[in-house]
């Protein structure tokens, strides 16, 4: 895959590359230099605001961009955080409040302290921007109701009871924090009563809503002075080709931050992370998709290695039931007996991919954690072209001079599309069109030209088949809304659930709204993956293990790959980097830097 931002965000890291200004240069040019690039930044933009709002904003997350916790993402508990401005955090029973303190003596890159108040108005520029905890919905689930200072240093988010969330806690940590003195002209003064009248149901309340939702531009547009950070380090100077960071020296643990200089670099495309990692000159690379042989290349180049780790993210070949056959379940299982994904996946994503046991809608490893012996009950679909055909007689296909063709006779053309630029997508589905071919299926790979444009198309129903990224975890519910969420029929608004019809509200995949679950009965999966935002542990074991059988019998997708977070670190320079199945894995170099867990290597 070139570039996808939801991986990159889910993986922590993904493909990049570098594609001017150099990571060249002598030895002792590089004595305390870090050397890197941002999976979340698709292209430097040198013109851009230290805004970390603003989709191309120079501020570099773990960086010069500060969370208040960075999240573990742990297979079963989303709430396993490491410090960031926050020190430490007390949460209360059901996710209720979530008390922050700060430390004591932090301070801005500026010298300026570090409050409680700069905490509070980073929040209220959070909900200028809508989502997580800080919805203006009243009726939102997971919305903050009430933000209120205990003291300099502590802050407590409490969480409304009308409509909670398991999500709350970490979209608070999860909130940007930015300087209030550099910040201040970003909202209004008024700010705080206009919320208040936006989160209840008095007159005015929607159009004080609207004027929040207003000051969204203005803050995505805001650009700083100057970088001042709470994080590691700060802008130092950014061009096309390169953006170079410097030490903050007021960093709480600065001491324990090994580099003097971070240089991240622009990229393009993952030929070009290649390139850099074969000739040295990354200190750490993110996630990379790459062939075999490349691999052989890279770490064949001296102080170069691999790591890996869990990935909380699957690959998918997704079905638009509204479009025949595909609404028949006995053609999807048919499919999947076909589909052989330990080929496909060698195919595809040979470094970057395991394939997928089965289809449960969840990652192997989280499934094994919540399901337990329940896994490996699943039926694994393994490959049997004489099952396969047994299915598709039972869906009234028929087979004519060595090919299958629909119930009438009419011919079968089965068309999978995927976006041009992802190479391990178009891998992988020319290697299932292959196998299909061979089984008497007349199938083919349509690309599309780029990414949105592919889910433009996807959402608006315009593809049969599709390959699609599910299990996106931690959160069980978020996992399950790429399977029985919006993209299903299942919208949620002000805590009402619907299901509305194939085709309309972006409901591409047209699959029922109720299914027949062997041994449980008859199940709304939509309902019951919406009860994951807010069932106690227990409960949502219960309804993992029902949602997970419902994915396993009526096949919405078919599980192709899971995802391994494959990185590269060179240990010329620096050494102390996460190994493998570290849950840091899942964050960016810059938070292995501010945690002091890489070391300058001695001579």
């Amino acid at each position: 895959m070139k570039r996808l931002a939801v991986v990159a965000v889910l993986l922590a890291l993904t493909s990049a590359t570098a594609c001017g200004g150099g990571g060249g240069g002598s030895t002792a040019d590089r004595d305390g230099l870090y050397t890197t690039i941002d999976a979340l930044k698709p292209g430097l933009d040198a013109n851009a605001p230290i805004n970390p709002y603003n989709p191309k904003g120079n501020a570099f997350l773990g960086y010069n961009a500060q969370w208040l916790g960075w999240t573990k993402n742990n297979l079963t508990d989303s709430n396993q955080f490491y410090p960031g401005v926050a020190e430490s955090w007390k949460i209360a029973p059901r996710q209720s409040s979530i008390t922050i303190r700060l430390r004591p003596n932090g301070k801005w890159s500026d010298g300026w302290p570090i409050t409680a108040e700069d905490v509070k108005f980073s929040i209220g520029l959070a909900y200028t921007q809508g989502g997580t905890a800080y919805a203006l919905d009243p009726s939102a689930a997971g919305t903050a109701s009430d933000i209120t200072i205990v003291d300099d240093h502590t802050i407590k988010i409490t969480q409304s009871a009308k409509n909670p969330s398991n999500s709350f806690v970490q979209g608070v940590m999860e909130t940007f924090v930015v300087p209030e003195h550099v910040w201040a002209g970003a909202l209004p003064t008024d700010f705080w009563a206009k919320l208040k009248l936006a989160q209840s149901a008095a007159p005015g309340a929607d159009a004080a809503r609207a004027e929040i939702t207003s000051l969204a531009d203005k803050v995505i547009a805001f650009a700083p002075p100057k970088d001042v950070s709470a994080g590691p380090f700060t802008l130092a100077r950014i061009n096309p080709g390169e953006a170079l960071l410097v030490k903050n020296k007021n960093f709480y643990n600065a001491a324990n931050v090994a580099p003097d200089k971070v240089k991240i670099l622009n990229y393009t495309g993952n030929e070009q992370i290649w390139n850099y990692l074969i000739s040295g000159q990354l200190d750490n690379a993110p996630f990379t998709a790459l062939p075999a042989d490349v691999m052989e290349r890279i770490v064949q180049t001296s102080g170069n290695g691999v790591v890996q780790g869990y990935s909380p993210v699957g690959n998918a070949l997704a079905f638009n039931q509204s479009k025949k056959p595909y609404d028949n379940v006995h053609v999807r299982r048919a499919l999947a007996y076909l589909i052989d994904r330990k080929q496909v996946t060698k195919v595809a994503s040979p470094e970057g991919g395991v394939a997928a046991l089965t289809t449960s809608g969840m990652h192997q490893k989280a499934a094994e954690a919540w399901l337990g012996d329940r896994f490996a009950a699943l039926n694994p679909y393994r490959v049997d072209p004489a099952q396969a055909a047994k299915e598709l007689q039972t869906a009234g296909m028929r087979k004519i001079d060595g090919k299958w063709t629909m119930p009438d006779g009419t011919p079968w053309k089965l068309t999978i599309n995927v976006p041009a630029s992802f190479s391990d997508w178009v891998a992988g589905a020319k290697a299932v069109t292959s196998q299909l071919n061979d089984a008497g299926i007349d199938a083919q790979v349509v690309t599309t030209a780029d990414y949105p444009l592919y889910l433009q198309e996807i959402a608006a129903g315009k593809y049969d088949i599709g390959f699609w990224l599910v299990a996106l975890g931690p959160s069980p519910y978020n996992i399950f809304q790429r399977l029985y969420g919006a993209s299903n029929g299942w919208q949620l608004f002000g805590g009402r659930l619907k299901h509305v019809a194939p085709g309309k509200e972006g409901n591409w995949m047209g699959g029922p709204e109720t299914i027949e679950v062997k041994g449980v009965g008859k199940v709304d999966p939509g309902a019951l993956a919406v009860k994951l935002n807010s069932a106690p542990e227990a409960e949502q074991k219960k309804i993992i293990g029902v949602l997970a059988e419902a994915a396993n019998q009526d096949l919405p997708v078919i599980q192709m790959w899971d995802y391994v977070n494959t990185q590269f670190v060179n240990t010329t320079r620096f050494t102390g980097f996460p190994p493998n199945n570290s849950d840091a894995l899942r964050l960016t170099s810059g938070v292995w830097l501010q945690l002091g867990l890489i070391k300058r290597k001695q001579a």
